[in-house]
């Protein structure tokens, strides 16, 4: 990827080289851009590293979510339905949302722990109701929730646990890799995401229904990719008859063929990239243990760092203006954490939810809070920078 000259620490970069492009022209002579062999292939490498028995491949995370909720709420077997109440987060982003309100689902807002970014567990049980059927986990950043804890909790009230692992590919909850500690796990693919299909997405399961209704919903909800003996809808035996039948309200979010051809080709450098974001990890949070005014993620089990969070407090609290305008004249590219408090945005008069009076630990990430990138390279010098420019700040 080509930036520019003047961008010193970059958000996002290409983990693309020869390998990627050469499948890309494969694809190109083979004649078949629609999801095909090498979606298929794809779905059964990233299935088998992540030790589960499906994975179906989307469009985008987004598309993951949507259909991930979509079967939860279609699936008779599990008990969520339009006007049960769903547990999130108050810092995510948009589309860990939107599905819930648009099946009909109440979302019960629960405040973020300010040092990991994740849900706070302690507050969980305090919001569950009759109604309340689901935990939708978001692991933030790269970073695990702590599952043993959010288990317990759900077993003891009988709660599905649903995981929105898009930012954090290859992180680790005592040695389980996140995204499939729930009934299904999204995982995103997009270009500034820890592999890069371009535009792609998929979900695990181990249910076998639910792998069926996935791969039915992304293609119109027909019957056409099922196999012949399958849990959605018997196929009358004539090929002819089975291609356009319709049996759950589906979508069209089918991934292409090149996005399946370049998600074989990232896989294989998926050790070397969580390698370099592990070791570039190491080098911010030392960095940042010499910035006063700044507070970082904590790691809980093993993150796969997505990016650098920073919540500043202490003498630069209140200067994030400041801070961003500081970065972008240095070549500093920077973000919002995800959307901050979510519930502050005039979105929400769209929504049937449950929102505290006060959500301070999201307030804190919606105002004072911003990330840079983290690599598949090294980032000594790009964080030497950084420090230098924080410290600039601060004097």
């Amino acid at each position: 990827m080509t930036r520019e000259s003047s961008v010193v620490f970059p958000l996002a970069t290409s983990t693309w080289d020869h390998h990627e492009l050469d499948a890309i022209n494969e694809v190109i002579a083979s004649n078949r851009y629609t999801m095909g062999p090498r979606v298929a292939a794809f779905e059964r490498d990233f299935a088998d590293l992540f030790n589960v028995s499906h994975a179906v491949m989307v469009n985008s995370g987004s598309s993951a979510n949507l259909l991930a909720i979509a079967c939860a709420v279609l699936n008779p077997d599990i008990d969520l339905n339009p006007g049960d109440e769903v547990i999130v987060p108050a810092v995510s982003w948009a589309t860990t949302y939107y599905p819930l309100q648009q099946y009909g689902l109440r979302l019960v807002f629960v405040d973020i722990d300010i040092d990991t970014l994740n849900l706070d567990l302690d507050q969980i049980e305090a919001v569950v109701g009759p109604r309340t059927k689901a935990i939708f986990a978001v692991n933030l950043l790269g970073n695990p929730n702590d599952f043993n804890k959010m288990r317990s909790i759900a077993d003891k009230h009988g709660l599905t646990i649903l995981e929105d692992n898009c930012e954090s590919l290859g992180a680790e909850f005592e040695g389980r890799a996140t995204g499939t500690f729930g009934l299904m796990g999204t995982f995103s693919s997009f270009f500034s995401h820890h592999i890069a299909t371009m535009e792609g997405g998929l979900v695990l399961t181990d249910d076998e229904r639910l792998a069926q209704m996935l791969v039915s919903m992304r293609a119109h909800g027909w019957t056409r990719e099922l196999p012949v003996d399958n849990l959605i809808h018997a196929k009358t035996g004539e090929p002819f008859d089975d291609l356009f039948r319709f049996v759950l309200p589906g979508y069209n979010v089918r991934p292409r063929e090149k996005s399946g051809a370049r998600g074989l080709e990232q896989l294989k450098k998926i050790p070397e990239i969580l390698m370099a974001r592990r070791a570039n990890a190491t080098l911010f949070l030392d960095a940042m243990a010499t910035v006063e005014g700044v507070r970082v993620q904590r790691e809980v089990g093993r993150s796969s760092w997505f990016g650098f969070s920073l919540i500043l407090e202490g003498p630069l609290a209140g200067r994030r203006k400041d801070v961003v305008h500081t970065f972008a004249a240095a070549g500093i590219e920077c973000r919002p954490i995800v959307a901050g408090n979510f519930t502050r945005n005039p979105v929400m008069r769209y929504f049937d939810a449950s929102v505290p009076a006060a959500l301070p630990r999201a307030d804190r990430v919606h105002e004072d809070g911003l990330f840079v990138g983290n690599h598949h390279y090294s980032l000594e010098q790009e964080i030497a920078s950084l420090t230098d420019t924080l410290q600039s700040i601060k004097s």
